[in-house]
């Protein structure tokens, strides 16, 4: 008799995105700093004064205030992103609450030397991402990539967070050439690159061989030909004196000179004469430049393209330091990430760094209200003792006096 075969039933694994770089700033072993004197700024691991979980929080932060600070590490392998996501995402919590200062990455192509990061290497990256921040004129969330040579910004304007607490950032570029940008994962923007930054120049130009006519007219209104001035029009003077005003009784002409009224605005004043405006016949309507395909256009579905990514960098300039980063991964899958920020920044987290953030503040408010009223109690005594010394001086004088006598 024939056995029949068992039927074997094969689970498939999910398949997981790639990571090419994921830290969570348990040491800073990864990380290069620049050894150019000018970027200089120190750095050190730190939860801050409130977090949600002390040893989850712990991030990458910044110590000295005015400097710059330039930190880089390397992927665990090059990122070419043909036909995947491309997925930049970290936290950042300006917990100094931050006035001038940079919270961005950069990500540069493969081979990048960080140890000799400088003014000039520094601006090769080719994707620069996260908020930024100085004065009330600029809170926003950059987005920059650099296309044949040259940086393109967004042209959208995407507001950053501004307190002192944890954000995460996440950018997704996929390879349909459209883009997200979330913050906490809310999206914030999202469209097309070519739509959002300006890579290509325009599809059309105007014709460089039209130009409009010289009789074009494009004046839809004109003054009436057989409107006329009236006669003596122009002879009547915007002011005249005032026929009320008299000559002061106590005035001395010889002292204060001849007596001059003083003019005052004429009723009669019609003011500059214009002519009645009419419409005018011959209008053609605006001259509209005729459009022609531009020659130097191409499209490109190639614009999301990066086929050697290989290092990240914090290359920042801070006024007031205390700026902590966070758990910063680089993928190819947007699941991925956010499955790491629901591990890195769940809610019950931010519920708890909120409450230790709102903590501080009370107790930092009632501190300051016990020194203030320390102070105008310290003021009270020193004026009451003042009063003291003056009494006692002029008790003194009194028995002075009682002795002479």
């Amino acid at each position: 008799m024939r056995l029949s075969t068992p039927l074997l039933l094969t689970v498939l694994p999910l398949i997981a995105g790639k990571v090419y770089l994921k830290d969570t700033f348990d040491n800073m072993d990864k990380w290069v700093k620049s050894s150019v004197e000018k970027f200089d700024g120190a750095w050190e691991l730190s939860s801050g004064e409130w977090y949600g979980d002390a040893e989850k929080d712990q991030g990458l932060k910044t110590t000295q205030d005015a400097k710059f600070y330039a930190l880089t590490a390397n992927f665990d392998e090059v990122f070419d992103n043909k036909d995947k996501d491309l997925v930049i995402q970290f936290s950042v919590k300006h917990a100094q609450k931050i006035d001038c200062g940079g919270g961005y990455v950069k990500v540069f192509p493969k081979g990048f030397d960080g140890a000799a990061l400088d003014e000039e290497t520094k601006e090769k990256y080719s994707i620069m991402f996260g908020p930024d921040i100085c004065g009330y004129s600029t809170k926003k969330v950059h987005v920059i990539f650099t296309y044949k040579g040259k940086q393109h910004l967004i042209k959208k304007d995407i507001k950053c967070e501004d307190d002192q607490l944890t954000h995460v950032y996440t950018l997704i570029v996929k390879p349909d050439q459209t883009y997200i940008v979330k913050i906490d994962g809310e999206e914030k923007a999202s469209g097309s690159l070519t739509e959002d930054w300006d890579f290509l120049p325009a599809k059309e130009i105007k014709d460089p061989e039209q130009s409009k006519p010289e009789d074009w007219v494009d004046e839809e209104m004109m003054d009436d030909p057989e409107d006329k001035k009236p006669e003596g029009w122009d002879d009547i003077p915007a002011q005249i004196v005032d026929p009320e005003a008299e000559k002061p009784e106590d005035w001395d002409d010889e002292a204060d000179g001849e007596y001059e009224a003083p003019m005052i605005d004429n009723p009669e004043y019609k003011g500059e004469w214009k002519a009645k405006r009419i419409k005018n016949p011959d209008y053609k309507g605006p001259w509209v430049h005729p459009m022609i395909a531009n020659p130097e256009y191409a499209e490109d579905d190639s614009i999301y393209h990066y086929e050697d990514l290989g290092a990240v960098a914090f290359d920042l300039w801070q006024v007031k330091s205390g700026t902590i980063f966070d758990n910063l991964i680089i993928t190819d899958s947007a699941e991925e990430a956010d499955s790491f920020m629901k591990d890195t920044f769940s809610s019950d987290m931010r519920d708890a760094e909120k409450k230790m953030f709102d903590d501080a503040e009370k107790e930092k408010k009632e501190a300051e209200e016990a020194a203030r009223k320390a102070a105008e109690k310290a003021a009270e005594e020193d004026e009451d003792d003042e009063e003291d010394d003056e009494d006692d001086e002029e008790d003194e004088e009194a028995s002075s006096g009682h002795d002479e006598l």
